[in-house]
């Protein structure tokens, strides 16, 4: 997959200016990690219809509609009282379903006859800001937390952007969090998906 839309450039606030790498820090936004998700998910699995979950802080920081409006995919009907609530249909049939509501899963998918449900962090993907690593850091650790506090229906999956800090510690995390069922994916700054698998296993 290649977007080039799925990172917001922002110039840094004062206490973090010369903290990334460039003039500007690139948001990956918890948003664009679900919807890059959610392609990847079409794109791999066998499935035409994807429910996306994000709150109402996701839509402010990042335009779901006009996202999918470029990827071809026309929104169809409404759900809620947000612009952007509702199912969007592409020409080949797929949709993606973005319910604003907690609780539900920020990905899911049917997919044969099992459930794929990802939970999904954002953050600051070109940052050397102390306080903004800890956070990608801190967001791949509450994924999987959130994965082992809900009772699993199929794959689960703990989504946060790619960095080199969060590849190292999905590397680290993957052999406990395979035992326990969770898989880990990275998402980089285009789009494209990493699944991050124990080492024994990739080989």
């Amino acid at each position: 997959m290649d977007f080039e839309d799925l990172v917001i450039a922002l110039s840094p606030p004062p206490n973090r200016v010369g903290k990334s790498d460039g003039d500007q820090e690139h948001h990956l936004y918890e948003g664009a990690v679900m919807l890059a998700y959610a392609m990847h998910l079409l794109r791999t699995e066998d499935t035409r219809h994807i429910r996306v979950h994000p709150d109402g802080e996701h839509g402010k920081q990042f335009d779901f509609a006009a996202w999918l409006l470029r990827r071809g995919f026309i929104k169809v009907s409404t759900i809620g009282t947000t612009s952007y609530g509702g199912t969007y249909r592409n020409a080949t049939g797929q949709e993606i379903t973005v319910q604003p509501k907690s609780g539900l899963g920020d990905v899911v998918a049917e997919v044969c006859n099992h459930i794929i449900s990802a939970e999904c962090k954002g953050g600051i993907i070109n940052t050397r800001h102390s306080g903004q690593v800890s956070r990608l850091y801190k967001g791949l650790c509450e994924t999987v937390g959130m994965l082992m506090a809900t009772p699993s229906q199929g794959r689960q999956v703990a989504v946060v952007p790619f960095t080199e800090g969060t590849l190292r510690l999905a590397k680290r995390l993957a052999p406990r969090c395979a035992l326990a069922g969770i898989e880990i994916a990275l998402v980089g700054s285009r789009g494209d998906v990493m699944d991050v698998r124990p080492e024994q296993e990739a080989r």
